[in-house]
Formats: C-alpha cells, sequence, structure tokens
C-alpha cells in the first residue's frame, strides 16, 4: 500500500485521467476525495472504489470560482482529518481553433481560469493542511502540448506553461515544509467519449505522434501514484513525461 495513511484530493475525478489516478490512489490505499460538477458520476466512481475496497467521498464544486475552491479543500479536510496530497487533474479545453490573432477572450479566461488559476487556488488552500501534516504532494496534470504546441490552442498551451511555471514555484517555496510539487507532461490519452468516433486514418495521425501507442488514463494514474507517494522524496520541482515518446519525436508527425 504505497499510499497508505494519505488523504488525496483528485479534481476532475468522475471520468479520464482522474478517474483513473482516483482509482489507483485508493488501490494504494489512500482515502480519496472524487470531485467533479457531475453528481451522478461522481457517486458512481465513489461506488466503484468502494467496491474494490478502497474509501472514497465525492465531493462537487465549481473550479471556476475562488470560493469554491477553498471550500472544496476544507471540506475535504474536514471530513477526513486530513488533506496530504492534491492531483490538480480537471482540465477545459479550448472547445475549438484559437489562435492567438483570434482567439475569443472568454474562451481563454475560462481555459486560464481552470487550468491554472484554479489549481493556484487549491494549492493556496492545501498547502497549511500540509504543512500540519508535515508532509505533502502537489501533482499537476499538466500537457505536452506547453513545450510541443499545435497551431489553435493557444489559450490551452498557454495554459499549461504557467501550469508548470507554478509548479517550480511551489517546489522551490515549501521545499522546506516537506512539501513537493510535480507536473506531468501528458501526451495524447484516448478518451472514451471524446474518441468514441475516432477513424482509422485518426489514429494512425495520432499514433505517428507517439513512439509506443496511444496513451491510456491508467498511464498517467500510475505516474500520479509514484510522486504522491514517499517512493519520490527525492524528486520535486520535475516536469515527467507520459507521452509514449511524443516530444523527442514530435516533429515526426504534426499534430
Amino acid at each position: 500500500m504505497r499510499l497508505a495513511g494519505e488523504t488525496v484530493l483528485v479534481t476532475g475525478s468522475t471520468s479520464g485521467i482522474g478517474r483513473a489516478a482516483a482509482q489507483m490512489c485508493a488501490r494504494e490505499g489512500a482515502r480519496v476525495a472524487v470531485h467533479g460538477r457531475n453528481v451522478a458520476r461522481g457517486e458512481r466512481v465513489v461506488r466503484e472504489i468502494a467496491a474494490a475496497g478502497g474509501t472514497a467521498a465525492f465531493f462537487p464544486a465549481d473550479l471556476a470560482d475562488e470560493a469554491a475552491c477553498a471550500a472544496l479543500v476544507d471540506a475535504v479536510a474536514a471530513h477526513f482529518g486530513a488533506l496530504t496530497v492534491l492531483v490538480n487533474s480537471a482540465a477545459a479545453g479550448t472547445g475549438g481553433n484559437s489562435p492567438t490573432g483570434s482567439f475569443d477572450t472568454v474562451v481563454w479566461e475560462r481555459v486560464l481560469r481552470v487550468n491554472l488559476t484554479s489549481a493556484a487556488w487549491l494549492c493556496r488552500a492545501a498547502i497549511p493542511h500540509m504543512q500540519a501534516a508535515r508532509h505533502g504532494a502537489i501533482v499537476n496534470v499538466s500537457s505536452r502540448q506547453a513545450e510541443r504546441a499545435s497551431a489553435g490552442l493557444a489559450p490551452y498551451v498557454a495554459s499549461k506553461g504557467g501550469l508548470n511555471a507554478l509548479t517550480r514555484a511551489i517546489a522551490v517555496e515549501y521545499a522546506r515544509d516537506g512539501i513537493r510539487c510535480n507536473a506531468l507532461s501528458v501526451g495524447y490519452v484516448v478518451n472514451e467519449r471524446r474518441d468514441a468516433g475516432m477513424t482509422p486514418a485518426q489514429r494512425a495521425r495520432l499514433e505517428g505522434m507517439h513512439l509506443t501507442r496511444l496513451g491510456r488514463a491508467e498511464d498517467v494514474a500510475y505516474a500520479v501514484v509514484y510522486l504522491a507517494s514517499r517512493e519520490s522524496e527525492f524528486v520535486t520541482g520535475a516536469l515527467l513525461p507520459v507521452d509514449g515518446g511524443g516530444t523527442i519525436a514530435r516533429g515526426l508527425v504534426l499534430g
């Protein structure tokens, strides 16, 4: 049980990467706070964790609201008696083509608010609880888009670049308190709903952006557990690629 005794909040954990991370953290012995806006999906994840022998509870919150972020963290700490791991997995996409020369300000502000600002709000609220516990780990789920950008995603690319910088700042500021902060540079991960209609040509194009295969949510969850556990005590301020070699091979196929 690599996370025995830890209390983990995973944002955006009603589906996709967040859901896989919540399930795997629970499997490794953590008490898990499942977060999202869809109550039915959140409660389903909690039931899945409980059926597998884990401990979890669902906490709804709108991360675009500053007060809601603080209330979410405090509610988790009050329910479980502590908060020692924060996984910022929730993310917003651009919803379409958003190059720098023509992006919509509403889209820009929404993406930055969810992907970067809310992560900062949650970290701000969680750090005192980690200081009280005398240890803590923050895992920010970022994207390789921050290093190898695709055209038309300017708000998303900027938000993930900011998240990487925030990761380094927190690592420097709170190392003395035993709090580590790392980020994952995630490649293309297949999503059941988004990719349900993927054509063979689209799959071939996406696979060509990787050296191995397309990613699965579980691939990212394994890395989350590592960075959340004491096994990575000597790792902080790092950006860990979880992308099937996609970063070093990005020039082979544009995407």
